[in-house]
């Protein structure tokens, strides 16, 4: 058993400098509006509502980043662009870390899905208690309380429906299209006046292991409590979409806000501080390049990366490839 997750270095946990004290609500001050945010302990996830927080927490409203305490510790050490100062004013609420097993990846299995991770998915089912008690507490000194989480943790949230000064919305990381596609494929929203939208589009069939399937969907009957939708995306991004799935939700009383995405400009937080990546891609020809990311979970072995960089190479198409390199 442990507390670190895959690929997270404990004596780098250690070493960072960054405080994983917890924040209690006894100094609370009597603000309007208090948000907690909820996120899905998987790094996809962690980063973006970090991002949010940091976001919100700029509008001088308090702001609580709930979690178990290993995957606070990762959001920080791991978070993206982000000004330290600016992570510094979210309040980071270590919960008590359930044990789960923490596997390395099987670079041999057939499925790229990063099943290793399930035990700790399985195991933030256990933070429903904990989240509940904090919400209880912090409710009782704020005049109202917004929740903001990852629609994984649903579950977890449930109890926002019997306090009367707290509601919810569910905070989507993954794209409006990826929404609309599963919503469409599962039955949930019909397209019938969108035949061609989504025709050319692949089945999701086998895309997951059965177990994360299943977690999933666990989670939908604990949705109809939220109040709305967020969403990381824009307009001029995936409007037509934001309108189709508004439309598919008015039924249910449910808004839909396009607020992303979320992620930082200030390119002086970035570690490539000589921003070699967008002085070459500057000066290649417009819609000439092809961006390249697997995401955060999936694991290659060094074979798998050296002939993925080799077949790229030969292809003679420009690319620029997103490799994260874990210690």
């Amino acid at each position: 058993m442990t507390q670190t997750q895959p690929g997270e270095d404990p004596t780098e946990v250690q070493n960072s400098g960054l405080s994983s004290s917890m924040y209690s609500c006894e100094n609370l001050p009597n603000h309007v509006v208090t948000i907690v945010m909820v996120p899905f302990p998987a790094q996809g996830h962690l980063n973006q509502l970090l991002q949010l927080s940091c976001l919100i927490s700029s509008y001088g409203l308090p702001v609580y980043y709930v979690g178990s305490a290993t995957h606070n510790r990762q959001a920080r050490i791991r978070a993206n662009a982000l000004n330290p100062s600016d992570i510094a004013k979210v309040h980071f609420h270590d919960l008590p870390t359930p044990e789960f097993d923490s596997p390395s990846p099987d670079f041999n299995a057939l499925s790229k899905f990063p099943s290793h991770l399930q035990p700790s998915w399985d195991a933030s089912m256990l933070l429903r208690e904990p989240i509940a008690s904090f919400l209880r507490d912090i409710s009782s000194k704020a005049r109202r309380v917004i929740v903001v989480h990852d629609p994984l943790m649903s579950y977890n949230v449930q109890d926002v429906s019997s306090l009367p000064n707290v509601e919810s919305y569910v905070f989507n990381c993954i794209s409006v299209f990826t929404s609309f596609h599963w919503l469409s494929l599962s039955g949930g929203i019909s397209i019938q006046h969108e035949e061609n939208l989504l025709k050319k589009v692949p089945s999701l069939e086998g895309i997951m292991a059965d177990e994360a399937r299943d977690f999933s969907t666990y989670q939908h009957q604990y949705m109809a409590i939220r109040s709305g939708d967020i969403h990381n995306t824009s307009k001029v991004n995936e409007g037509k979409l934001l309108d189709l799935l508004e439309q598919a939700e008015t039924n249910l009383n449910k808004k839909q806000w396009a607020i992303g995405p979320v992620l930082p400009t200030k390119l002086h937080h970035i570690s490539n501080r000589n921003d070699i990546c967008l002085e070459w891609l500057n000066k290649q020809p417009p819609r000439s390049v092809l961006f390249i990311s697997f995401g955060t979970t999936i694991s290659f072995s060094d074979k798998e990366i050296k002939e993925l960089a080799m077949g790229l190479e030969q292809s003679k198409q420009r690319f620029i490839w997103g490799v994260e390199r874990r210690r």
